[in-house]
């Protein structure tokens, strides 16, 4: 999918579907009542027979507009100004997008609404991107027939002047492709990615956007005393593999680590899933997802920072080489960890991978995993747990989420947590043996590999994956905090 900007009269444009927005409640404006004029009034007595509301995502097409150029036309309900955001946006269009790509389509034109509280036009046209690239995309990758077919472009029509709002074209058109990356790779099952499939397509990534990429194999984890993580990858057949991907555009600057949680499949290990939870567990690696794309979406951006993305890459499988429960660990950083519970795997490899961050000089760490239960719980499935050592690093990144639209929430880490993870036999064990305060013991477990490194931990158990469809998006993998990642790097 091309995006462009588009300078004719909205009339005089040729394509197959033209989309303008409305708001709710209010008398039509812009873009709105300048097709209600070339169409006689007809978008007015629509609204006036209470056909058309403009409630966020209602959808209304038109297929008989001759006044127009556009072979048809859809209204796209915005809701009420004043409670219209980024999130909205994408939201609206995405829609938008799920309808008008559930069919073949060459060309939209889409009218920027205008006046949307806070956002500047070039903030509006991201949004709006971001949602046609969310409603053109579906989970249906190995279908025989495509359910979805992104249209071959999209254009953006603009009071403002085109030529101020190509940067944010192109940022566009690269944050979209990265969030879909991030997506596919969640939706594709698990017999075709697994650590190697997975580090093979980093390695293509990163040849072609121009990042630095090291990729470390059984051997060499072993050398690098990444003995956690090799203890959850061992009672598969599939090799772990951690890849690290460096962009250095910073010179001297300080650099920002992106830590991603990667279990290609996760049965549990001998601490078996049942069916019902396996079932969506190809979904374990969102976080090394969510990382890969940003750093493709930051090379191509050429930001000038420095940026390391370590993924952390393993299947948890059950086998007579597997982890057993009483087993004790000895982590990169030197700490032992007792194992009580081989189902919470994906902070034993965030360990090593953290404390390899920090011996490569990061400066500052995010890490993303779909990291416990217990967070859904607390906050659903739409908003990621964030929980840190440092709150001025904290607020630097829910800062980073709120410009992005995702929505993260603050969990607290008093020193009275890092109780439950303590252990009779170690200096730690992986779980915090009680239902209570899952999601932030396991934060306290990770706290003990970073040091004093500025650090956020984003629990996105819950936004990773959608469970149902809805107006706006697909069930099965999201893409969620990409686009954090790219604004965090890009104010970093």
């Amino acid at each position: 999918m091309h995006l462009s900007l588009q300078s004719s009269p909205l009339a005089e444009i040729a394509v197959d579907w033209l989309v303008v927005c409305l708001w709710e409640k209010e008398a039509l404006t812009g873009a709105a009542a300048t097709i209600d004029a070339k169409l006689g009034g007809l978008v007015s007595k629509l609204c006036e027979q209470g056909d058309v509301a403009g409630k966020a995502k209602e959808l209304t097409p038109l297929y008989q507009c001759p006044a127009l150029a556009a072979r048809r036309l859809l209204l796209v309900g915005l809701g009420q100004r004043d409670r219209c955001d980024f999130a909205a946006l994408v939201s609206a269009l995405g829609a938008a997008a799920k309808v008008l790509s559930s069919k073949p389509v060459q060309r939209i034109a889409m009218a920027l609404p205008e006046g949307v509280p806070g956002l500047g036009a070039d903030v509006v046209l991201r949004a709006c991107a971001h949602g046609f690239y969310q409603g053109s995309s579906s989970a249906g990758i190995r279908k025989s027939t495509n359910d979805r077919t992104p249209p071959t472009e999209v254009c953006f029509v603009a009071s403002a002047s085109g030529a101020s709002l190509e940067p944010s074209v192109r940022r566009a058109e690269i944050e979209g492709r990265a969030a879909n990356l991030a997506r596919e790779l969640v939706n594709i099952p698990p017999c075709d990615l697994y650590p190697e499939s997975f580090a093979e397509r980093a390695l293509a990534i990163a040849g072609k956007v121009g990042l630095d990429v090291k990729i470390l194999d059984e051997p060499a984890l072993h050398a690098e005393r990444m003995n956690s993580l090799l203890a959850v990858a061992c009672g598969s057949e599939r090799p772990p593999r951690l890849v690290v991907l460096q962009h250095r555009k910073g010179g001297a600057k300080p650099t920002l680590g992106l830590i991603g949680k990667g279990v290609t499949f996760d049965s549990g290990g001998l601490s078996l899933k049942t069916t019902d939870q396996m079932v969506d567990m190809k979904c374990d690696m969102a976080g090394a997802a969510a990382v890969l794309g940003a750093m493709q979406a930051i090379a191509e951006l050429a930001l000038p920072v420095n940026v390391l993305g370590v993924m952390a890459l393993v299947e948890n499988m059950p086998s007579g080489k597997a982890m057993k429960l009483g087993d004790v660990l000895r982590a990169r950083n030197g700490k032992t960890i007792e194992v009580l519970n081989t189902d919470a795997e994906g902070r034993l490899i965030l360990a090593d991978a953290l404390a390899y961050a920090v011996d490569l000089k990061a400066s500052h760490l995010v890490d993303l995993a779909t990291l416990t239960g217990a967070c859904m719980v607390a906050l659903g499935y739409d908003v990621a747990g964030l929980m840190s050592n440092n709150d001025a690093w904290s607020q630097k990144v829910l800062a980073a989420s709120q410009a992005a639209g995702e929505k993260a929430w603050p969990l607290p880490m008093f020193a009275h947590y890092k109780e439950m993870i303590k252990s009779d036999v170690a200096d730690m064990k992986n779980t915090g043996g009680s239902r209570y305060a899952g999601a932030i013991s396991a934060a306290k477990f990770l706290e003990e590999f970073v040091g004093e490194t500025p650090w956020v931990h984003l629990d996105i158990a819950g936004p990773s994956w959608a469970e149902k469809e809805n107006a706006s998006r697909d069930a099965g993998g999201t893409g969620c905090f990409v686009r954090t990642l790219i604004e965090l790097a890009r104010t970093y």
